[in-house]
């Protein structure tokens, strides 16, 4: 079978087995009349670019520039996010932790992967998955050492904004280096 890359294991070209429990199951669905693909594409469309991860970016990029705001985020995350029209399912019990130099955090749910989807859109994958709680609780360290970045200063609230990833924003990664592409 003719394919642009170099790896000779044909089973590189299928998706990953739950891509594929995914597709199966929506076909299923869609098949049975239960489900609207279109409508599926529109959901994920709108947690993808309308309710991403730009939202989440912008109130950290305001907390950085901004004590007061800064200050109402930790002390109840939920009322003024909630005031700001971010709200909503899954993203109702928000807590906003900060980092500092001594200290790091990391955001995983080792119960049932909350995740808060109305400030960072859809999760990855590897979020949900128990090898990732496993890992995350038992080696954090490790985890966070496959990231890194230095930030420069003087830098404004939508420059700052830009730099903040959904990664960043659960503390599985570090915001993106000042120049990086996006």
């Amino acid at each position: 079978m003719p394919h642009d890359h170099h790896d000779d294991n044909p089973h590189s070209l299928l998706p990953s087995e739950p891509a594929l429990r995914v597709k199966a199951l929506e076909t299923i669905l869609a098949e049975k009349g239960l489900v609207d693909p279109a409508a599926l594409d529109a959901i994920i469309d709108l947690y993808a670019h309308e309710i991403g991860p730009q939202i989440g970016a912008s109130l950290v990029a305001k907390a950085w520039v901004d004590d007061g705001f800064r200050a109402g985020l930790l002390a109840d995350a939920n009322t003024v996010i909630t005031q700001l029209g971010h709200g909503g399912r899954q993203g109702e019990h928000v807590v906003v932790v900060e980092n500092s130099p001594d200290t790091h955090n990391m955001v995983v749910c080792t119960l049932c992967s909350c995740y808060p989807w109305p400030l960072l859109g859809i999760p990855p994958g590897w979020y949900k998955s128990d090898a990732y709680h496993a890992r995350a609780v038992r080696e954090p360290r490790a985890v966070l050492a496959e990231f890194g970045v230095t930030l420069a200063d003087g830098m404004d609230e939508a420059a700052l904004a830009a730099l903040v990833t959904r990664d960043s924003m659960i503390g599985t990664g570090l915001p993106r280096a000042p120049g990086a592409s996006t």
